[in-house]
């Protein structure tokens, strides 16, 4: 099952990793190995990512955040081919996406002269900027036809497990998706609290929107490591949060 109809699908930049994640799910398909194991792998790979910038392995570093936008585009092609839905699936991985984007931040101030403030500055910059992808796509997906409907628009309540995990471990990590994501969700459904109401968004507006997505934000961080560019990556991710007025203004101007 695709996430999107045939009409509503659109060039996402962030999802550059998706062939590469297609290939990894078809030759796990038949295996023993599940959505959850390929996330665990994907985790894996940024906390060597975090290793090597550590080390100022800057090269071995971009190839690994690379390698974890691949890995994570594998765990729900493998659910769609095995065909499992889960909620752990769906939260975990977004805890551990916010988790490693915490540690990136920390470990770019710890090696380089980015102070700490700057450093949670633009962690939350980038978490907002990766909710406002989210939310307009999460939107679109719940209302293209035949497409996927596991992520909600509004995670208020705890959805009931489906079929293979049990409801203890849904609730344990819808609680700490909860904890760790409800403020950035609240903030940008303050900035566009109307934006469920639409019927659809053009592709064109997707693929502006996809700059914010994490598997950008991703690619823009292992470009500039290895460029020698780490002191300039938190400032970044500070200014480029200015783009999300912009993305808001059109979509309440011009998409209704």
């Amino acid at each position: 099952m695709s996430k999107l109809a045939a009409q509503d699908k659109f060039l996402d930049l962030s999802d550059y990793g998706r062939s590469f994640g297609k290939i990894l799910a078809n030759s796990l398909k038949n295996t023993r190995f599940t959505p959850i194991h390929v996330t665990l792998l994907f985790g894996i790979s940024g906390l060597i990512a975090i290793y090597c910038i550590l080390n100022q392995y800057y090269f071995a570093a971009a190839f690994f955040i690379i390698l974890k936008s691949g890995i994570d585009a594998a765990d729900g092609e493998l659910a769609r081919l095995k065909n499992t839905p889960s909620y752990v699936g769906r939260y975990l991985d977004s805890v551990f996406d916010i988790i490693l984007n915490f540690l990136f931040f920390m470990t770019i101030c710890y090696v380089s002269k980015t102070s700490i403030w700057l450093a949670l500055l633009a962690f939350i910059s980038i978490q907002l900027q990766g909710t406002l992808y989210n939310y307009y796509y999460v939107i679109l997906r719940n209302k293209s036809v035949g497409g996927d409907s596991t992520s909600k628009i509004f995670e208020y309540k705890t959805p009931k497990a489906l079929p293979g995990e049990t409801q203890q471990a849904v609730n344990i990590l819808f609680g700490i998706y909860t904890i760790v994501y409800s403020i950035f969700d609240k903030i940008i459904h303050f900035l566009d609290a109307d934006a469920y109401k639409v019927k659809t968004f053009p592709n064109w507006f997707m693929t502006l929107l996809s700059l914010y997505g994490l598997g950008f934000q991703l690619l823009i961080i292992a470009i500039m490591l290895p460029l020698g560019w780490i002191e300039f990556i938190a400032p970044f991710f500070t200014f480029y949060s200015l783009l999300l007025f912009v993305l808001i203004g059109i979509r309440k101007t011009m998409i209704h």
